[in-house]
Parts: structure tokens; C-alpha cells; sequence
């Protein structure tokens, strides 16, 4: 799998803990939860893409 989406999926991570971080200093608990769930989208996303290399790796 492509470069660009590894690094959008990175990109997406990052900027779920940049979200989260900036919620935790403002005690915004929306942004918060937000970044959360970007950061868990942006690895989980990091995480097929890591199997789906392994998968054609094996071929």
C-alpha cells in the first residue's frame, strides 16, 4: 500500500494527539474525546496497512 496513505494515516494520528492535547490544556472534554478518536482511527488505519503489507509480503 501506498506511501501517501502511510503517511496520511500518520498524519491523522498526529493531529488526533495534537487535539487531545489542546483539549487536556483547555479542559475541553469534546475536543478531547475528538482527538481520541482520530488518534485511534489514524493507527488503526496504520494497523491495515501494516497487515495488508505483511499479507503481500507472504505472497
Amino acid at each position: 500500500m501506498g506511501a501517501d496513505e502511510k503517511f496520511s494515516n500518520k498524519a491523522e494520528e498526529l493531529k488526533g494527539r495534537a487535539k487531545e492535547a489542546v483539549g487536556d490544556a483547555t479542559d475541553n472534554e469534546q475536543w478531547q474525546a475528538e482527538g481520541r478518536a482520530e488518534r485511534a482511527k489514524g493507527a488503526l488505519k496504520q494497523a491495515g496497512e501494516k497487515v495488508k503489507d505483511a499479507f503481500n509480503s507472504v505472497k
